[in-house]
This record gives structure tokens, C-alpha cells and sequence, in this order.
């Protein structure tokens, strides 16, 4: 990895030069100013390692329990709509003590709200969820955390009225999971082939030695990824996973017989086009699990985990792996963490010959979000495991030196319903995410915090909010586009590229949240 004063001293270097170009006079003068400037803006984007890092909420991760506005008007809206028999969702008010009593995951046992402080708090007041205090931290303390707020798949921007308009552009299958999952990926529904994520990686391909190393998932495959030239690379969260052998290259305690199978999974011995393509892929796949062999630090290194006293590494047992689970009370693995800790030891394996990258894209994720009931003790837990796994991902980045250069961003299928159905949510549209990094200016909310109305005479629908649908779902204020292109742009794509990745970009009232330096 580059050092951290590389900036500092590539400006320094820019200085230096805008001092000599300024003894120049005569028409010259200017042009070999711009000249120096651009060559060396120019050299540092080109040299410095920068990526994203996806984590995606899979089932629809209900925000309104996770950021919270908590001014009079509009926590009595919450208070009253979703404190619901059987079972109330509604959390307390900030300030109220946990009630050690209460049931496992319920809103007494946890205690009230946690206020923020936005740098622009809009004329409001904010909470986090009760066991998101090390996000609390990140936000307020350290300004690494920023809050996008309403954020959801929009074709272009959408007013209520126009929501009820036939003729109005609107994102196909909304509130479907499998629709909106790829939509939010991909901008298009179920069946797209190419992900936002894996666009701006094709931008920025050239950039990496080894492509095979550029979008990678520690999930599974996940369109997001997925370029036109990007093909997407997965690993497990103990490293790269290998085709049969062990280790040490045996198959049966037999390094011979290992090496004969990875010669014949590797080799075409005819013409068939499917048998050739085969044969690539496994020795694409062999050749980057050597390389990733020689490169990768073991997840027991001071900067990813804890070395064990004796015997082997066990991430299951790694105390900085493991949260406090609310509803055991014992500390606990989580697999968010150890997801996080193979993406940091990618990065910092970026800088290898072996692995040779400049850009990288990650994804990970986290599934139970589709909270129709028991919403209590199920996003308690999810709400603690990545409150978790974001701090543990911010210190080991900062044990690094790299903060600076990775930027990390929640995303779901969708929001829910600011309505209860008794002891759950149902599926919803905009919702609030999270963005972290040393480059994020932390500690603000970038796009306007929507309004919570309370239910008409119907009971089903929020005429007193211009933000709120049926059922209270949010009409998102900002297009994932946009968010997209904020990150786009930090990673490095120029505003031509940003077009050609979302292609309706200036159809939307900015391409630039602001939450990048």
C-alpha cells in the first residue's frame, strides 16, 4: 500500500511547481501552469489506490427504526403509528433508561435513542437506533460516517402527484425483493447483466495489472459487480477458494496427483467452445488463488485480527470479531466482521506483484431484513452486528493507513412501511443509508430528511406527508444514481463516464451529494 503522506507530499510537490511557474511571465505563463497542474493531478488520481465497499441489507432493511427524527412533531407521528398492539415497534424516546426486565430485543429493554448531531440538522433533531453506539462515534466524533437519507431506485426525480400519474417513468416491480435488489444493483429489474459497481470498474480497468482482482465478493455472485469487461471474482471469508486442492497443493496427501487435476481442469483437449471456456475460467481460477496465496496476510495478523495464544486461528472465536448480541447477551461471532476482515486483507494485498490493483470493488452482505414479524428481536440483532462490523472495518483501516482510500456504503432492496402490521413491517420503497471513509465528510445529513405524517381517516395512507406513500412507505428524494455518481466520481470516473454508468444522471438535479472530499 502507498504510504499516507502521499498526498501531502504530491501537493507539496504541486506548490513547489506553481512557484517556479509564477517567476514565468508573457502568454506562457499560464499554460505551463494548467499544464503542470493537470500532469500532476493527473499522475496522483492514475497512483493512488482507491475502493468501494459495498454492504447490501438483503430483504429491505426498515431505516425508520435506524435513523430517526426526534424533534416533538415528528416523534409523536412515530410514537403513534407504530406503537401497535401486539407488539409495539415504536423505540423510546432519547434519554429513556433500559428496563433490564423487559424481553430480549423488545424497545424497553433497549433504551431510548441515540441523538446525533448533523452539522446541517435541517431544523430538526436526530437519533440513531439504541445499539448502533459505535456508529454514534463514527458520526459525531470522528466525521467518518455521513447519513444519505430517502435514498431509493428512481428512473427520474418523482413528486407524489406524479407517483399516481400512469404516464409517469417509475422503477418495474416496485416492492418486489428480487426486482429491486438487481434495480438497486443494476438500475433495471431481475435479469440485468451489468451492475453500477462493475461499470465504473470498466472505466477504471486499465489501471489494475491483474483485472482479475478487481470486482470481488466475499457474497456470493452479485450483479452489482458485473461490468461489460469486469468479471467478478469470489472468495470466501478464510480467502481465495481453491478447485480441490488443499493448502499445500495436495489432493490425497499427494501433491502429484494435485497438480495432474489442476493440469486437467485447466486445459481444452478439443474444439468445443464450452469446453474451451471452461477451461479458462479454471485456470483463471488457479492462477488467482496462487497469486492471492502468496499475497494475502493471515487474517491472525496484528492488523486484521487477534494471534491466538496457542494452537490455530479460529475467526469465530476472535474477540475482535465478535459483537454483544442483545439477545443472548453473550458476545457472538459476526459474520459481517469476518466479511469485512477478507476485504481488508484484499487491500491490503492490492499493493502485491502478485495482485497489482489500483481500483478495487467489494461486495459483502448481510441477509434477515425482511422483518414482517418478530421485527423486534430480529433487527435489534441486525442493527448490533453492523453497528459492529462497521467500526471493526473503520479501525482495521485505520491500522492500515487507509481510510483515506476506501469508501464503504450501505444499500438494501428497499425501505418499509411506516405502518406496523402488529409486530413487523412490510415492504417500502426510499430508505436511509450509511457512508464511511476518511474521504466521507462525516458527521451530516446529504439530502433532505423526509417528513412523518401520521395515517388518514383510511388508516392506510399520509396526506399530511409530501415524502410518504401507503402504508407510509417513503417516496425516495434521492436517486441511487446519484448516489452512485457521488461515489463515482471519488473513485475516479470522469463526468462522460458517470453518464455512460447512469445514463439518465442529468436528469436529476445534481450528480454530486457533496459527501466526498
Amino acid at each position: 500500500m502507498k504510504p499516507a503522506v502521499q498526498f501531502d507530499a504530491s501537493r507539496r510537490l504541486f506548490l513547489r511547481q506553481g512557484a517556479a511557474f509564477s517567476a514565468m511571465t508573457g502568454a506562457g505563463a499560464p499554460l505551463a501552469l494548467n499544464l503542470a497542474a493537470l500532469g500532476t493531478a493527473h499522475a496522483q488520481a492514475a497512483g493512488e489506490y482507491r475502493a468501494l465497499v459495498c454492504i447490501f441489507l438483503f430483504g429491505g432493511n426498515d431505516a425508520y427504526n435506524m435513523v430517526l427524527p426526534t424533534d416533538s412533531a415528528s416523534f409523536a407521528n412515530y410514537s403513534a403509528v407504530r406503537n401497535q398492539a401486539p407488539d409495539s415497534i415504536a423505540l423510546p424516546a432519547p434519554g429513556t433508561a433500559p428496563n433490564a426486565g423487559a424481553a430480549a430485543g423488545t424497545p424497553a429493554r433497549l433504551g431510548g435513542v441515540l441523538p446525533i448531531a448533523p452539522l446541517n440538522a435541517q431544523g430538526r433533531t436526530f437519533a440513531l437506533h439504541p445499539l448502533m453506539g459505535p456508529l454514534r462515534t463514527l458520526f459525531d466524533t470522528d466525521r467518518r460516517l455521513a447519513i444519505v437519507p430517502n435514498v431509493g431506485p428512481l428512473v427520474i426525480p418523482t413528486t407524489k402527484a406524479q407517483y399516481g400519474q400512469s404516464s409517469h417513468p417509475k422503477p418495474a416491480n416496485l416492492f418486489s425483493h428480487n426486482d429491486q435488489q438487481n434495480t438497486w444493483q443494476a438500475l433495471a429489474p431481475e435479469g440485468a447483466t451489468q451492475g453500477w459497481g462493475g461499470r465504473l470498474a470498466d472505466m477504471l480497468l486499465s489501471r489494475n495489472a491483474k483485472p482479475v482482482f478487481t470486482a470481488i465478493s466475499s457474497s456470493g455472485s452479485a450483479v452489482w459487480l458485473a461490468g461489460a469487461s469486469v468479471r467478478q471474482y469470489q472468495v470466501s471469508t478464510n480467502g481465495a477458494i481453491r478447485m480441490g486442492v488443499d493448502g499445500n497443493g495436495r489432493i490425497y496427501g499427494s501433491t502429484d496427483v494435485g497438480a495432474a487435476m489442476q493440469r486437467i481442469v485447466s486445459r481444452s483437449r478439443g474444439t468445443h467452445l464450452f469446453e474451451a471456456d471452461m477451461a479458462a475460467v479454471s485456470a483463471r481460477s488457479l492462477d488467482a488463488e496462487l497469486a492471492l496465496r502468496n499475497a494475502l496476510k493471515p487474517p491472525s495478523d496484528p492488523l486484521f485480527g487477534t494471534a491466538p495464544a496457542s494452537g490455530s486461528y479460529n475467526a469465530n472465536s476472535d474477540p475482535r470479531l465478535m459483537y454483544p448480541n442483545p439477545l443472548t447477551g453473550a458476545n457472538a461471532a459476526n459474520p459481517l466482521a469476518q466479511q469485512l476482515q477478507i476485504v481488508a486483507r484484499l487491500i491490503d494485498a492490492a499493493s502485491h506483484a502478485d495482485v497489482a490493483a489500483n481500483r478495487q470493488v467489494f461486495f459483502v452482505s448481510m441477509g434477515g431484513f425482511d422483518t414482517h414479524d418478530a421485527q423486534n428481536r430480529g433487527q435489534a440483532d441486525l442493527m448490533a452486528r453492523l453497528a459492529h462490523g462497521l467500526a471493526y472495518f473503520d479501525a482495521t483501516l485505520g491500522l492500515m493507513g487507509a481510510r483515506n482510500r476506501v469508501t464503504t456504503f450501505t444499500a438494501s432492496d428497499f425501505g418499509r412501511t411506516f405502518t406496523s402490521n402488529g409486530d413487523g413491517t412490510d415492504h417500502g420503497w426510499g430508505s436511509h443509508h450509511f457512508v464511511m471513509g476518511g474521504a466521507v465528510r462525516g458527521g451530516d445529513l446529504y439530502g433532505t430528511f423526509p417528513v412523518l405524517g401520521t395515517k388518514n381517516a383510511n388508516n392506510n395512507n399520509f396526506d399530511s406527508s409530501p415524502d410518504q406513500l401507503g402504508n407510509g412507505a417513503l417516496l425516495p428524494g434521492t436517486g441511487v444514481q446519484q448516489l452512485g455518481a457521488t461515489l463515482g466520481r471519488w473513485f475516479g470516473a470522469s463526468e462522460q463516464e458517470l453518464l455512460d454508468v447512469f445514463p439518465r444522471l442529468n436528469e436529476f438535479g445534481t450528480s454530486n451529494l457533496g459527501f466526498m472530499v
